[in-house]
Protein backbone atom coordinates (compact mmCIF):
# COMPACT_ATOMS: atom_id res chain seq x y z
CA UNK A 1 0.00 0.00 0.00
CA UNK A 2 2.77 2.37 0.84
CA UNK A 3 4.84 1.54 -2.22
CA UNK A 4 1.68 2.40 -4.28
CA UNK A 5 0.94 5.80 -2.39
CA UNK A 6 4.66 6.72 -2.78
CA UNK A 7 4.78 5.99 -6.48
CA UNK A 8 1.59 8.16 -7.23
CA UNK A 9 3.17 10.68 -5.51
CA UNK A 10 6.16 10.82 -7.26
CA UNK A 11 4.55 10.36 -10.67
CA UNK A 12 3.24 13.69 -9.93
CA UNK A 13 5.80 15.28 -9.46
CA UNK A 14 7.25 14.13 -12.72
CA UNK A 15 4.46 15.32 -14.54
CA UNK A 16 5.53 18.64 -14.43
CA UNK A 17 9.06 17.77 -15.75
CA UNK A 18 7.56 15.73 -18.65
CA UNK A 19 5.18 18.65 -19.16
CA UNK A 20 7.61 20.88 -19.28
CA UNK A 21 9.26 18.50 -22.22
CA UNK A 22 6.27 18.18 -24.01
CA UNK A 23 5.06 21.89 -24.14
CA UNK A 24 8.51 22.62 -25.84
CA UNK A 25 8.46 19.36 -28.16
CA UNK A 26 5.32 21.29 -29.26
CA UNK A 27 6.71 24.17 -29.61
CA UNK A 28 9.60 23.16 -31.87
CA UNK A 29 7.15 21.69 -33.68
CA UNK A 30 4.86 24.25 -34.22
CA UNK A 31 8.01 26.80 -34.93
CA UNK A 32 9.91 24.65 -37.10
CA UNK A 33 12.27 24.18 -34.24
CA UNK A 34 13.18 28.32 -33.81
CA UNK A 35 13.19 27.66 -29.97
CA UNK A 36 15.71 24.85 -30.25
CA UNK A 37 18.53 27.55 -31.00
CA UNK A 38 21.32 28.47 -28.67
CA UNK A 39 20.74 31.75 -29.09
CA UNK A 40 17.29 31.45 -27.71
CA UNK A 41 17.74 29.10 -24.84
CA UNK A 42 19.69 31.85 -23.89
CA UNK A 43 17.28 34.13 -23.95
CA UNK A 44 14.97 31.61 -22.17
CA UNK A 45 17.12 31.59 -19.31
CA UNK A 46 18.07 35.56 -19.41
CA UNK A 47 13.88 36.37 -19.92
CA UNK A 48 12.90 34.02 -17.46
CA UNK A 49 15.49 35.28 -14.67
CA UNK A 50 12.86 37.44 -13.22
CA UNK A 51 10.25 35.12 -12.86
CA UNK A 52 12.47 32.22 -11.21
CA UNK A 53 13.09 35.19 -8.53
CA UNK A 54 9.97 36.08 -7.98
CA UNK A 55 8.53 32.29 -7.88
CA UNK A 56 10.71 31.39 -5.68
CA UNK A 57 9.39 33.75 -3.30
CA UNK A 58 5.96 33.84 -4.02
CA UNK A 59 5.92 29.71 -3.35
CA UNK A 60 6.40 30.77 0.51
CA UNK A 61 3.35 33.64 0.49
CA UNK A 62 1.36 30.49 -1.38
CA UNK A 63 2.43 27.90 1.21
CA UNK A 64 0.77 30.18 3.86
CA UNK A 65 -2.48 29.68 1.74
CA UNK A 66 -2.13 32.92 0.16
CA UNK A 67 -0.33 34.94 -2.54
CA UNK A 68 1.03 38.77 -2.97
CA UNK A 69 -0.38 41.22 -5.92
CA UNK A 70 2.11 43.93 -5.11
CA UNK A 71 5.43 42.39 -6.31
CA UNK A 72 4.78 43.16 -10.02
CA UNK A 73 4.89 46.90 -8.68
CA UNK A 74 8.20 46.21 -6.11
CA UNK A 75 9.74 45.29 -9.16
CA UNK A 76 8.63 48.67 -10.64
CA UNK A 77 9.30 50.56 -8.18
CA UNK A 78 12.71 49.36 -6.94
CA UNK A 79 13.96 49.00 -10.70
CA UNK A 80 13.24 53.10 -10.88
CA UNK A 81 14.76 53.47 -7.58
CA UNK A 82 18.29 52.03 -8.95
CA UNK A 83 17.74 53.83 -12.13
CA UNK A 84 17.58 57.49 -10.75
CA UNK A 85 20.60 57.20 -8.34
CA UNK A 86 22.44 55.85 -11.09
CA UNK A 87 21.23 58.32 -14.26
CA UNK A 88 20.25 61.32 -12.04
CA UNK A 89 22.26 61.17 -9.20
CA UNK A 90 25.37 59.57 -11.11
CA UNK A 91 25.94 57.09 -7.70
CA UNK A 92 28.04 53.78 -8.07
CA UNK A 93 26.05 51.16 -8.58
CA UNK A 94 26.30 49.39 -5.39
CA UNK A 95 24.36 52.07 -4.00
CA UNK A 96 21.75 51.77 -6.21
CA UNK A 97 21.46 48.15 -5.90
CA UNK A 98 21.42 48.82 -1.83
CA UNK A 99 19.08 51.49 -2.08
CA UNK A 100 16.22 49.06 -4.60
CA UNK A 101 17.14 46.42 -1.44
CA UNK A 102 16.37 48.83 0.96
CA UNK A 103 13.29 49.35 -1.23
CA UNK A 104 12.77 46.34 -1.15
CA UNK A 105 12.58 45.09 2.86
CA UNK A 106 10.90 48.53 3.87
CA UNK A 107 7.73 47.69 0.99
CA UNK A 108 7.86 43.96 2.73
CA UNK A 109 7.85 44.77 5.96
CA UNK A 110 5.06 47.22 5.42
CA UNK A 111 2.74 44.37 3.90
CA UNK A 112 3.70 42.24 6.60
CA UNK A 113 2.75 44.22 9.35
CA UNK A 114 -0.23 44.70 8.20
CA UNK A 115 -0.94 41.10 7.24
CA UNK A 116 0.67 39.93 10.57
CA UNK A 117 -0.30 42.54 13.31
CA UNK A 118 -3.23 44.04 12.47
CA UNK A 119 -4.94 40.69 10.54
CA UNK A 120 -5.82 42.52 7.32
CA UNK A 121 -6.05 40.19 4.40
CA UNK A 122 -3.28 39.73 2.41
CA UNK A 123 -5.42 39.21 -0.79
CA UNK A 124 -6.27 43.35 0.54
CA UNK A 125 -3.36 44.53 1.86
CA UNK A 126 -0.86 43.55 -1.36
CA UNK A 127 -3.55 44.63 -3.77
CA UNK A 128 -2.92 48.31 -1.90
CA UNK A 129 0.64 47.69 -2.50
CA UNK A 130 0.51 47.31 -6.02
CA UNK A 131 -1.52 50.13 -6.84
CA UNK A 132 0.63 52.33 -4.57
CA UNK A 133 3.69 50.65 -5.87
CA UNK A 134 2.54 51.24 -9.31
CA UNK A 135 1.25 55.14 -8.69
CA UNK A 136 4.83 55.72 -6.96
CA UNK A 137 6.63 54.25 -10.12
CA UNK A 138 5.29 56.52 -12.28
CA UNK A 139 5.42 59.62 -9.96
CA UNK A 140 8.96 59.27 -8.94
CA UNK A 141 10.23 58.57 -12.88
CA UNK A 142 7.67 61.09 -14.23
CA UNK A 143 6.13 58.37 -16.78
CA UNK A 144 10.09 58.78 -18.55
CA UNK A 145 12.59 56.04 -19.14
CA UNK A 146 15.77 56.55 -17.15
CA UNK A 147 18.43 55.26 -18.99
CA UNK A 148 21.01 53.81 -20.36
CA UNK A 149 22.28 52.50 -17.51
CA UNK A 150 25.94 51.50 -16.72
CA UNK A 151 27.51 48.59 -18.07
CA UNK A 152 28.59 46.98 -14.89
CA UNK A 153 25.20 47.14 -13.73
CA UNK A 154 23.65 46.08 -17.08
CA UNK A 155 26.18 42.77 -16.81
CA UNK A 156 23.66 41.26 -13.47
CA UNK A 157 20.94 40.69 -16.14
CA UNK A 158 22.81 40.72 -19.54
CA UNK A 159 26.48 39.35 -18.81
CA UNK A 160 28.04 36.31 -19.20
CA UNK A 161 30.44 33.98 -16.79
CA UNK A 162 34.18 33.62 -17.95
CA UNK A 163 34.60 31.22 -20.70
CA UNK A 164 36.99 28.77 -22.37
CA UNK A 165 35.84 28.18 -25.97
CA UNK A 166 37.41 25.17 -28.31
CA UNK A 167 36.65 24.84 -31.73
CA UNK A 168 34.06 22.41 -32.31
CA UNK A 169 32.20 21.72 -35.02
CA UNK A 170 31.01 24.88 -37.34
CA UNK A 171 31.68 26.46 -33.89
CA UNK A 172 32.64 26.61 -30.57
CA UNK A 173 31.99 24.86 -27.42
CA UNK A 174 32.18 26.76 -24.05
CA UNK A 175 34.08 23.39 -21.76
CA UNK A 176 32.92 25.77 -18.19
CA UNK A 177 29.20 24.71 -19.38
CA UNK A 178 30.21 21.51 -20.40
CA UNK A 179 31.63 20.93 -16.77
CA UNK A 180 28.96 22.85 -14.83
CA UNK A 181 27.22 20.09 -17.22
CA UNK A 182 29.26 17.01 -15.75
CA UNK A 183 29.18 18.45 -12.38
CA UNK A 184 25.16 18.51 -11.87
CA UNK A 185 24.69 15.25 -13.76
CA UNK A 186 26.69 13.98 -10.79
CA UNK A 187 25.07 15.67 -8.01
CA UNK A 188 21.59 14.45 -9.49
CA UNK A 189 22.66 10.89 -9.45
CA UNK A 190 24.43 11.09 -5.88
CA UNK A 191 21.66 12.53 -4.36
CA UNK A 192 19.31 10.16 -5.95
CA UNK A 193 21.39 7.19 -4.66
CA UNK A 194 21.72 8.92 -0.88
CA UNK A 195 17.64 9.63 -0.70
CA UNK A 196 17.33 5.52 -2.01
CA UNK A 197 20.22 4.55 0.66
CA UNK A 198 18.00 6.94 3.63
CA UNK A 199 14.37 5.35 2.82
CA UNK A 200 16.53 2.02 3.32
CA UNK A 201 18.19 2.28 6.52
CA UNK A 202 14.73 3.38 7.53
CA UNK A 203 12.70 0.68 6.15
CA UNK A 204 10.51 3.44 4.06
CA UNK A 205 9.04 2.34 0.66
CA UNK A 206 11.27 2.98 -2.21
CA UNK A 207 10.50 3.52 -5.72
CA UNK A 208 10.73 0.80 -8.59
CA UNK A 209 14.04 0.71 -10.17
CA UNK A 210 13.04 1.70 -13.67
CA UNK A 211 11.26 4.58 -12.40
CA UNK A 212 14.12 6.12 -10.56
CA UNK A 213 16.11 5.43 -13.75
CA UNK A 214 13.75 6.98 -16.11
CA UNK A 215 13.77 10.23 -14.09
CA UNK A 216 16.96 10.32 -13.73
CA UNK A 217 17.56 10.14 -17.22
CA UNK A 218 14.71 12.62 -18.17
CA UNK A 219 16.63 15.40 -15.81
CA UNK A 220 19.93 14.63 -17.12
CA UNK A 221 18.51 14.95 -20.68
CA UNK A 222 17.25 18.10 -19.51
CA UNK A 223 20.24 19.39 -17.53
CA UNK A 224 22.59 18.47 -21.00
CA UNK A 225 20.50 19.89 -23.45
CA UNK A 226 20.19 23.48 -22.25
CA UNK A 227 23.90 23.35 -21.18
CA UNK A 228 24.83 22.23 -24.73
CA UNK A 229 23.38 24.87 -26.07
CA UNK A 230 24.61 27.22 -24.05
CA UNK A 231 28.12 26.10 -24.66
CA UNK A 232 27.23 26.92 -28.19
CA UNK A 233 26.85 30.19 -27.69
CA UNK A 234 27.81 32.34 -25.54
CA UNK A 235 28.32 30.20 -22.21
CA UNK A 236 26.74 30.46 -19.08
CA UNK A 237 24.14 33.64 -18.58
CA UNK A 238 25.24 35.16 -15.16
CA UNK A 239 21.51 35.81 -13.83
CA UNK A 240 21.46 31.79 -13.84
CA UNK A 241 24.22 31.90 -10.98
CA UNK A 242 21.89 34.22 -9.05
CA UNK A 243 18.76 31.76 -9.89
CA UNK A 244 21.42 28.92 -8.93
CA UNK A 245 22.28 29.95 -5.76
CA UNK A 246 18.71 31.09 -5.08
CA UNK A 247 16.86 28.03 -5.76
CA UNK A 248 19.32 26.05 -3.51
CA UNK A 249 19.50 28.26 -0.53
CA UNK A 250 15.34 28.66 -0.63
CA UNK A 251 15.73 24.31 -1.15
CA UNK A 252 17.35 23.90 2.14
CA UNK A 253 15.28 26.78 3.52
CA UNK A 254 12.44 25.08 3.23
CA UNK A 255 13.44 21.35 3.59
CA UNK A 256 16.03 21.12 6.09
CA UNK A 257 15.05 24.10 8.46
CA UNK A 258 12.84 25.05 11.18
CA UNK A 259 11.44 28.08 9.38
CA UNK A 260 10.81 26.14 6.36
CA UNK A 261 8.89 23.34 8.70
CA UNK A 262 6.78 26.60 10.72
CA UNK A 263 5.62 27.93 6.91
CA UNK A 264 4.11 24.35 6.04
CA UNK A 265 3.07 24.18 9.03
CA UNK A 266 0.80 27.33 9.50
CA UNK A 267 -0.02 26.48 5.85
CA UNK A 268 -1.62 23.46 6.93
CA UNK A 269 -3.27 24.46 9.81
CA UNK A 270 -3.29 27.63 11.21
CA UNK A 271 -4.82 26.83 14.32
CA UNK A 272 -2.83 23.90 15.06
CA UNK A 273 0.69 25.91 14.31
CA UNK A 274 -0.40 27.95 17.06
CA UNK A 275 -1.37 25.79 19.30
CA UNK A 276 2.40 23.71 18.80
CA UNK A 277 4.38 27.05 19.93
CA UNK A 278 4.50 28.48 16.48
CA UNK A 279 4.30 32.48 16.20
CA UNK A 280 2.23 32.43 13.38
CA UNK A 281 2.66 36.65 13.38
CA UNK A 282 6.43 36.45 12.86
CA UNK A 283 6.19 33.81 9.95
CA UNK A 284 3.90 36.03 8.03
CA UNK A 285 5.83 38.87 8.89
CA UNK A 286 9.36 37.80 7.48
CA UNK A 287 7.18 35.72 4.56
CA UNK A 288 6.43 39.14 3.00
CA UNK A 289 9.42 40.69 3.71
CA UNK A 290 11.46 38.02 2.35
CA UNK A 291 8.73 38.81 -0.82
CA UNK A 292 10.03 42.34 -0.84
CA UNK A 293 13.82 41.88 -0.94
CA UNK A 294 13.06 39.14 -3.66
CA UNK A 295 10.88 41.80 -5.82
CA UNK A 296 13.49 44.21 -5.21
CA UNK A 297 16.01 41.61 -6.67
CA UNK A 298 13.92 40.56 -9.46
CA UNK A 299 13.70 44.71 -10.48
CA UNK A 300 17.40 45.20 -10.58
CA UNK A 301 17.88 42.00 -12.91
CA UNK A 302 14.34 43.56 -15.18
CA UNK A 303 16.39 46.92 -15.51
CA UNK A 304 19.61 45.08 -15.84
CA UNK A 305 18.50 43.77 -18.73
CA UNK A 306 16.97 46.29 -20.46
CA UNK A 307 19.59 48.60 -19.61
CA UNK A 308 17.03 51.22 -17.96
CA UNK A 309 14.51 51.76 -15.49
CA UNK A 310 10.87 51.99 -17.25
CA UNK A 311 7.33 53.18 -15.48
CA UNK A 312 5.63 49.75 -17.08
CA UNK A 313 8.21 47.03 -15.65
CA UNK A 314 6.89 44.33 -13.82
CA UNK A 315 3.52 44.67 -15.30
CA UNK A 316 1.94 41.24 -14.63
CA UNK A 317 4.74 39.52 -13.43
CA UNK A 318 2.48 38.87 -10.18
CA UNK A 319 0.69 36.69 -12.32
CA UNK A 320 3.53 34.93 -13.97
CA UNK A 321 4.77 34.31 -10.22
CA UNK A 322 1.28 32.90 -8.87
CA UNK A 323 1.04 30.88 -12.17
CA UNK A 324 3.94 29.30 -11.95
CA UNK A 325 3.91 28.02 -8.06
CA UNK A 326 0.33 26.48 -9.14
CA UNK A 327 1.23 25.21 -12.24
CA UNK A 328 4.30 23.81 -10.51
CA UNK A 329 2.11 21.86 -8.13
CA UNK A 330 1.72 24.33 -5.05
CA UNK A 331 -1.42 23.46 -3.18
CA UNK A 332 -4.28 26.60 -3.47
CA UNK A 333 -5.16 25.61 0.38
CA UNK A 334 -1.48 25.84 1.05
CA UNK A 335 0.86 23.57 3.32
CA UNK A 336 2.15 21.95 -0.11
CA UNK A 337 4.81 22.75 -2.31
CA UNK A 338 8.49 22.84 -3.10
CA UNK A 339 10.70 25.07 -4.77
CA UNK A 340 12.14 22.91 -7.51
CA UNK A 341 8.08 22.61 -8.81
CA UNK A 342 8.06 26.76 -7.96
CA UNK A 343 10.69 26.96 -10.85
CA UNK A 344 9.74 23.98 -13.29
CA UNK A 345 6.47 25.99 -13.12
CA UNK A 346 8.22 29.35 -13.98
CA UNK A 347 9.99 27.41 -16.76
CA UNK A 348 6.69 26.20 -18.32
CA UNK A 349 5.22 29.81 -18.17
CA UNK A 350 8.45 31.24 -20.09
CA UNK A 351 8.30 28.35 -22.80
CA UNK A 352 4.34 29.21 -23.46
CA UNK A 353 5.68 32.96 -23.95
CA UNK A 354 8.43 32.19 -25.74
CA UNK A 355 6.79 29.83 -28.08
CA UNK A 356 3.68 31.37 -28.46
CA UNK A 357 5.76 34.62 -29.31
CA UNK A 358 8.04 32.67 -31.81
CA UNK A 359 5.09 31.57 -33.12
CA UNK A 360 3.30 34.88 -33.83
CA UNK A 361 0.55 34.74 -31.14
CA UNK A 362 -0.85 37.76 -30.14
CA UNK A 363 -0.68 38.74 -26.57
CA UNK A 364 -4.08 38.66 -26.29
CA UNK A 365 -4.41 34.84 -27.24
CA UNK A 366 -0.76 34.50 -24.55
CA UNK A 367 -2.97 35.59 -22.23
CA UNK A 368 -5.90 33.15 -22.87
CA UNK A 369 -3.50 30.04 -23.60
CA UNK A 370 -1.78 31.12 -20.23
CA UNK A 371 -5.06 31.36 -18.26
CA UNK A 372 -6.27 28.30 -19.45
CA UNK A 373 -3.09 26.68 -18.41
CA UNK A 374 -3.30 27.65 -14.49
CA UNK A 375 -7.37 26.83 -14.41
CA UNK A 376 -5.97 23.77 -15.53
CA UNK A 377 -3.43 23.15 -13.41
CA UNK A 378 -5.68 24.58 -9.91
CA UNK A 379 -8.45 22.55 -11.11
CA UNK A 380 -6.39 18.92 -11.11
CA UNK A 381 -4.62 20.05 -7.62
CA UNK A 382 -8.31 20.52 -6.52
CA UNK A 383 -10.24 17.10 -8.11
CA UNK A 384 -7.22 15.00 -6.75
CA UNK A 385 -7.45 16.19 -3.09
CA UNK A 386 -11.25 16.04 -3.65
CA UNK A 387 -11.12 12.31 -4.20
CA UNK A 388 -8.38 11.83 -1.34
CA UNK A 389 -11.18 13.05 0.99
Amino acid sequence: MNNKKEVNLDMKQYGMFLALIAIYLIFAIMTGGKNLSPANINNLIMQNGYVVILAVGMLLCVLTGNVDLGVGSVVAVTGAAAGIVMVDYKMNMWVAIIAALVIGVIIGMFAGFFIAYLGIPPFVVTLATMLMGRGLTYTVLQAQTKGPLPENFVFIGAGFLPTIKVPFGDGTLDLVSIIVAAVVSVVLILSEMKNIATKKKYNFATNPMWQIAVKEAVMLVIVWFFFYKLARYNGLPFVLLIMALLVGTYAFITSKTVAGRQIYALGGNRKAANLSGIDTKKVFFWVYTNMGILSALAGIVLSARNASSTPKAGDGFEMDAIASCYIGGAAVAGGAGTITGAVVGAFIMGILNNGMSLYGWSTDIQKIVKGAVLLGAVTVDVISKNKKG
